[in-house]
């Protein structure tokens, strides 16, 4: 099977690439025990390109391993370097699906919270403005549909940072479905109802703005079908 068959590309040139990334994978490597993503696409431009010795592939973001959707990557440094500074500027649009619990009053708003990172448990918690390492994270909401005390919202973070929908939404009153770490009472597989759903870039070389969608896993499709209108799959 080529590597090719493997992945979903959603789009590709000699400066970056990017995927929709599925559930339950990592998107880069740290120690090496465990197959990536990143190391699935170098795999895949080694074979595609018949490139001898090391691929370059630029980590410029991720998505947490329970996650699917639009995940970016950067074939050159220059293009890395310049993504890069979008992502740490803000000025990349990012647009998620999360399916959770409950219903959002108002249905539509901002969430505003200041989080702090415990490197040793892996998880997030909200402190005060005040608490040592808080940092501010700030999201958009707007619930899409609602049906037997799960919520379809679309959410625009402001903000990048780790866990951060998964534990303000959770904090608010919605935990996202299958994400026990914050919270959830479901399962769901490898996954959580948290799905990466579109990206909007500046190319790093043309710099002109590109949009690209991801299709929901096919899970979603099965548990959450009387949610998501057909034509979103």
């Amino acid at each position: 099977m080529s590597f090719a068959d493997v992945l979903d590309i959603l789009y590709e040139d000699n400066h970056c690439i990017a995927v929709n990334k599925p559930c339950g994978w990592p998107s880069a490597h740290f120690d090496g025990k465990n197959e990536t993503i990143d190391r699935l696409i170098k795999a895949y431009l080694k074979e595609k390109y018949k490139k001898p010795g090391n691929v370059f592939l630029g980590v410029v973001h991720r998505l947490d391993k329970p996650v699917s959707g639009v995940l970016i990557f950067a074939r050159t440094s220059k293009a890395a370097a310049r993504l890069s500074e979008q992502f740490r500027l803000g000025s990349i649009d990012k647009v998620y699906w999360a399916m959770v619990d409950g219903m959002f009053t108002p249905p539509a708003g901002t969430l505003e919270d200041w989080l702090r990172k415990d490197e040793e448990e892996r998880h997030v918690e909200i402190v005060k403005p005040t608490s040592p390492g808080a940092k501010h994270a700030v999201l958009h909401y707007e619930e899409r549909a609602s049906h037997g005390g799960l919520s379809w919202v679309e959410v625009r973070p402001q903000t990048g940072r780790t866990h951060q929908l998964r534990v303000q939404l959770s904090h608010h009153g919605h935990p996202i479905y299958g994400d026990a770490k914050y919270g959830s009472r479901h399962t769901f597989g490898p996954g959580i109802g948290l799905h990466a759903r579109s990206l909007t870039f500046l190319h790093p070389i043309r710099h002109e703005p590109i949009t690209l969608t991801a299709d929901v896993p096919k899970t979603w499709r099965g548990r959450f079908a009387y949610l998501l209108p057909r034509e979103t799959h």
